[in-house]
C-alpha cells in the first residue's frame, strides 16, 4: 500500500516515500482525516478497516475538535470516548503555550 501522489501534500513534514501506511496507520489515518479532503477520506475508507479508524479516533489526541466531532459521528464513536475531548487534553488546548 502506498499513499497516492495527490495526498502527499498532507504529509509536508515527513518523507512520504519512506512512510509506510501499514506500519504507521495511526499517523496516516489521523493526518488524512484531520487535514485531508474528500479524496483523503475515501482513501482511508478504502484502505483501512473501520474498527482501526475508530481505534485511532479514540486514542489519538491531536485531532482538531471540529474534525474529531465530525468523524466521531460518521464512525459512531461517542465523544466521551474520543481522546481529544477528554481532560486534560481539553484544558491543554485552552492554553496558548502549555509548557
Amino acid at each position: 500500500m502506498k499513499i497516492p501522489k495527490s495526498l502527499h501534500r498532507y504529509f509536508w513534514d515527513v518523507n512520504v516515500e519512506k512512510l509506510d501506511p501499514k506500519k504507521k496507520p495511526y499517523f496516516v489515518i489521523s493526518r488524512l482525516l484531520d487535514k485531508g479532503d474528500i479524496e483523503a477520506a475515501r482513501w482511508v475508507k478504502d484502505n483501512y478497516d473501520d474498527d482501526l479508524v475508530r481505534e485511532v479516533l479514540q486514542n489519538y489526541r491531536d485531532f482538531s475538535l471540529k474534525s474529531a466531532s465530525f468523524w466521531s459521528l460518521i464512525y459512531q464513536v461517542p465523544l466521551n470516548k474520543v481522546k481529544c475531548f477528554q481532560e486534560p487534553y481539553l484544558s491543554m488546548r485552552k492554553k496558548h503555550w502549555p509548557y
